[in-house]
């Protein structure tokens, strides 16, 4: 692509959804739906677990990060989304993409490296239940959160150093719904090798730590429940760790598709877009429900709140 091609921009316009126009309306409506359902369960999850007497656990603390994190970046995106869908005006400014995809990015990596660190807490949990309060201490727990809050912001200021470096673009149009990196690099005239190189080796590095934490944390917790010889325990605990990998390899899965293969065109944005709506939309809506609300001691303590502000 010849140089007099390029420009500096000072705004972007996000495409979104534009190729289904007849389903402006419904898709507007259900991502308010899912929106909403997302903002009250993450942030009613929040407010329980604080306060709430029982769930003081640290599986209970990171859950509430877990939700807050889900929050967070749903909303850095849902929001724009919305008003792009309703609205003709598709602008975002220059400005407020880079905003936008360097702190959805923190806290994707976030959500990653929380995820590990919720395994790692139930491996101990159930495979040493007399060290767990020692192990996993409160101070423990703190550290283990700002770790994750440091990596995201450490990968995402990579990213965002390595973007700025590519200011002109041959267009200003991108095809998708937000500002994420590879629509971003796409465009670009400059040599993005080094992005898209930084781009794999922080996901691939990220993804495999956290694989092996994981995998391996359910490897032990699996012969423990194994070796149980109560049935209802281990259906009970059976039950938890399928909940708990859906939602992982859902998550990982659709991180990897996404950031980890080369561009093959338009058949490939297209799957890039509903892979993204289901990470960035949907499983912040579900991650409520798949670990906290099917959780006894969570409702309870959901009922206790209730009772509570019905008959104080």
């Amino acid at each position: 692509m010849g140089k007099e091609n390029c420009t500096a921009v000072t705004e972007f316009i996000l495409l979104g959804f534009s190729d289904v126009p007849e389903l402006r309306v419904f898709l507007f409506l259900m991502f308010l739906v899912i929106y909403g359902v997302t903002v009250l369960g993450n942030l009613g999850m929040v407010g329980l677990i604080q306060v709430s007497p029982r769930p003081q656990t640290p599986m209970y603390f990171f859950l509430s990060h877990l939700s807050f994190v889900d929050f967070c970046y749903s909303t850095i995106i849902v929001p724009k989304m919305l008003a792009s869908i309703i609205n003709k005006d598709k602008a975002i400014s220059f400005l407020g993409c880079v905003v936008q995809f360097y702190l959805f990015c923190i806290c994707v990596v976030t959500e990653v490296i929380l995820l590990a660190v919720m395994a790692y807490d139930r491996f101990v949990a159930i495979c040493n239940p007399l060290l767990y309060n020692v192990t996993i201490s409160r101070s423990v727990c703190v550290e283990l959160v700002s770790y994750c809050y440091l990596c995201g912001t450490v990968c995402s200021l990579i990213h965002l150093c390595l973007a700025l470096k590519t200011p002109f673009y041959r267009s200003n149009v991108i095809n998708h719904f937000f500002c994420d990196l590879p629509p971003l690099l796409s465009l670009s005239c400059s040599d993005v090798t080094l992005n898209q190189l930084a781009l794999y080796i922080v996901t691939i590095v990220n993804e495999l730590v956290t694989s092996v934490i994981i995998l391996t944390s359910y490897l032990f917790i699996l012969i423990t429940i194994l070796r149980m010889r109560s049935a209802e325990g281990r259906s009970k605990a059976f039950s938890t760790c399928a909940s708990h990998l859906t939602a992982i390899v859902v998550f990982h899965g659709t991180i990897l598709s996404i950031y980890c293969r080369p561009n093959s065109g338009n058949k490939s944005i297209a799957t890039d877009k509903v892979a993204t709506v289901f990470y960035t939309v949907v499983i912040p809506m579900l991650n409520p429900l798949i670990y906290s609300l099917r959780n006894k001691e969570v409702k309870e303590a959901l009922r206790k709140v209730v009772n509570f502000k019905i008959f104080p």
